[in-house]
């Protein structure tokens, strides 16, 4: 189940993990978002919950046909490993 939200308000993707919130920021364009930022809290590093993130952001761009540009190294390195997701880069 995917529990990413998104958080207009604050430009951001959000995952609850352990009462702990991991984000990303973004810019949007049109149908473009730009991932400027992926954070995790300390306590969930490692653990694949900024993974479980971008995959939940992924399918959220499926939905709404929209593009990404991971301009966040993280983002990148992870669209990168996952090829299945390259139809959404923009």
């Amino acid at each position: 189940m995917n529990s990413v939200t998104d958080n207009t308000e604050r430009s951001q993707y959000e995952l609850p993990v352990d009462g702990q919130i991991v984000f990303a920021r973004y810019r949007r364009k049109d149908n473009v978002v730009a991932i400027l930022h992926v954070e995790a809290p300390m306590a969930l590093r490692g653990s694949g919950a900024a993974g479980r993130l971008m995959q939940g952001i992924v399918e959220l761009a499926r939905s709404r046909d929209e593009k990404l540009m991971p301009l966040c190294s993280y983002a990148a390195a992870w669209m990168r490993r996952h090829p299945e997701s390259n139809d959404l880069l923009a």
